[in-house]
């Protein structure tokens, strides 16, 4: 739970935190080019005003500056402002103090900064904004009037109240305000739903993973997307199933080597306890009891061989030896080995002898067992009656050995995993279920390819394809 909350909080930090200051961002930005643009336009407004007046003043002033009365014309321009609903009309003296008003009311003291900077201007103008004796937000622009000899005569001030423009501003800033809440409500829920969708998932693919690490292998994950978290779903529920299916084939193959096992000792027990019985003068029943315990002890060590022998390679240790040799001779032994037993079974066992095949860079000793461990099962997998063919063939850069049987055949379902450790198509069988990964990965070292085909009921033909030797020695120690 505190792992869930941990990646809420960072990812609501980190989204939220990141548009809260794009919005903070963009909101004051919006919020203060609308402030430029409505002072902007009151202050053209405003410079319009004076334009007009500056025009009247200035043709009155040229037309006759000696006899020019400033506080009289200051007070007919009041007299005659007909605006005055929406501007205020100030005429000022040359000290910047208010002479008169258009509102009628008592003049200001406060001689403001625009006087002053309408005097250092070039244009004769002067704004100002901010706030009156009454406490009202206001703007003004004020027109410095010189003599025609450059004089100061005073000045015309037009002023407006801000608080229309203000309070379009504020509407506006709530109205950024109201957005970015909405937005930011809007971003919370999709976020919400958004780490719902991932958190729930992998809270469950933490669950289901925690079951099969405690051992159950059938606990699955219910896919409810397909996205990358549905994905996730498949490859877990993919791996419990491949984790379930191996652990059966272990349990099979411990089952199948204790059998394996267990057969031989048994043959050596009881006929250990009935030589004992026997006694020493039953000379014949001694011999055979040797010959058996003799022969199961073989069996035992062959057994023994081929689980060490899937240690190492598991281990990836299994070591070979490599040398030029024809294949034939190997697989000639091992045709030899088992001539008696497929004879014994009443099966025929027919091997049609190579000539002058190339060789080919191999272990001796592995590929015999490869040789050994497909005519076994040829062997153990045909029925009495049956027919075992060995032939050889030259593919030119590569040999081919192709081992085909009459037996019972391999299952259609069966058949891509035949080659796979500790898988046995048939458990009713004998063996440990590691002899043809064994081979298969011998073939594998030699660089070549160790290929089934089958059909349950007809037989299996078992082809090996090995690279030919080049010209020149290649006789050294590999892998």
């Amino acid at each position: 739970m505190g792992r869930k909350s941990s990646i809420m909080r960072r990812w609501m930090l980190n989204s939220i935190g990141f548009i809260l200051a794009l919005l903070v961002i963009f909101g004051t930005a919006f919020i203060l080019s609308s402030r430029s643009y409505y002072y902007k336009s009151v202050e053209y407004s405003l410079s319009s005003r004076v334009d007009s007046v500056e025009s009247v003043l200035n043709q009155m002033i040229a037309s006759n500056p000696s006899a020019l009365n400033f506080d009289s014309l200051a007070r007919e321009l009041v007299e005659s402002f007909v605006d005055k609903e929406k501007l205020e009309m100030q005429v000022l003296g040359s000290n910047g103090a208010v002479i008169v008003s258009s509102t009628g009311f008592e003049p200001e003291k406060t001689v403001r900064s625009d006087y002053s900077k309408a005097l250092l201007a070039d244009d004769n103008r002067g704004t100002w904004s901010g706030k009156n004796q009454a406490g009202e937000h206001v703007m003004s622009m004020t027109l410095a009037l010189r003599s025609s000899d450059g004089a100061v005569l005073g000045g015309i001030r037009y002023v407006t109240s801000m608080a229309r423009v203000d309070r379009q501003i504020f509407m506006y800033f709530g109205l950024v305000v109201l957005v970015g809440v909405a937005v930011l409500f809007f971003m919370l829920m999709a976020n919400s739903y958004l780490i719902s969708s991932i958190v729930h998932p992998v809270a469950e693919i933490n669950r289901a993973a925690r079951q099969i690490a405690l051992g159950d292998y059938d606990s699955r994950i219910v896919k409810k997307s397909d996205d990358e978290i549905g994905e996730l779903c498949d490859t877990i529920n993919y791996m419990a199933g491949e984790i379930s299916d191996a652990e059966r084939l272990k349990n099979d193959f411990i089952s199948s080597v204790s059998h394996e096992l267990r057969t031989p000792l048994t043959a050596i027990k009881g006929w250990a306890e009935t030589m004992r019985q026997a006694g020493a003068w039953d000379v014949e029943l001694t011999e055979k009891g040797l010959e058996v315990i003799a022969g199961e002890v073989e069996r035992l060590s062959g057994i023994v061989e081929e689980l060490l022998d899937f240690s190492r390679m598991q281990g990836g240790h299994l070591v070979m030896k490599f040398a030029r040799s024809d294949v034939s001779a190997e697989l000639g032994e091992a045709v030899v080995l088992f001539r008696d037993r497929a004879s014994r079974e009443s099966i025929e066992l027919l091997y049609i002898e190579p000539e002058n095949l190339p060789p080919v860079v191999c272990d001796h000793d592995r590929l015999k067992q490869v040789f050994i461990n497909i005519i076994e099962n040829a062997i153990k997998y045909s029925n009495p009656g049956g027919r075992i063919r060995i032939e050889t063939a030259d593919m030119g850069s590569h040999v081919q050995v192709v081992i085909s049987d009459t037996g019972v055949g391999v299952a259609k379902d069966d058949l891509p995993n035949i080659k796979k450790k500790f898988y046995k198509a048939n458990r009713s069988r004998p063996g440990s279920g590691i002899g043809l990964a064994l081979a298969d990965e011998i073939i594998r070292r030699h660089k070549g390819r160790l290929e089934i085909d089958s059909e349950e009921g007809i037989g299996t033909t078992v082809t090996i394809t090995l690279p030919v030797a080049p010209n020149e020695d290649r006789s050294t120690v590999g892998f």
